[in-house]
């Protein structure tokens, strides 16, 4: 079990992670239990906390991915807002769908994004040390 401890516009949030499995996630906020569904099935290590109105699961599995137009290429996008910690890859290098091309620190996670698609590396648009807001683009993949 993990514990995670927010504080969300003053108020103070305890969540335990009891389990994960696939894509359902069994958890308790401030003592309350919930059971949550992700869109994509989750692996522990990847496993972070947003809020909206009432606390909810999100997934960081590999950054949001953006198809653009051939031309263009794909561009891998944060997930959510944080700063960069590491850049694995540099304009002209190859990668595999899967391999990871930047580490995101967010919300005191540390959050590996992985390219979907295997390609050529056009564009870094990201250093590290860098604070990346949710769907900002860091790596274009061609």
């Amino acid at each position: 079990m993990k514990n995670f401890k927010f504080k969300i516009n003053g108020t103070e949030y305890s969540v335990d992670i009891n389990e994960v499995e696939g894509q359902e996630i069994s958890l308790d906020v401030n003592g309350t239990p919930y059971k949550v569904t992700v869109d994509k099935e989750l692996k522990q290590k990847q496993v972070v906390m947003t809020t909206r109105t009432a606390p909810r699961v999100t997934a960081a599995p590999s950054g949001n991915v953006q198809p653009a137009s051939a031309s263009a290429g794909t561009k891998i996008t944060t997930p959510l807002p944080g700063t960069i910690l590491d850049v694995f890859v540099n304009v002209g290098d190859t990668v595999k769908a899967g391999q990871t091309v930047v580490l995101l620190e967010a919300m005191k996670m540390e959050n590996n994004i992985d390219s979907d698609v295997d390609g050529t590396v056009k564009e870094v648009k990201v250093r590290k040390g860098d604070s990346v807001l949710e769907g900002d683009v860091m790596v274009v993949i061609g």
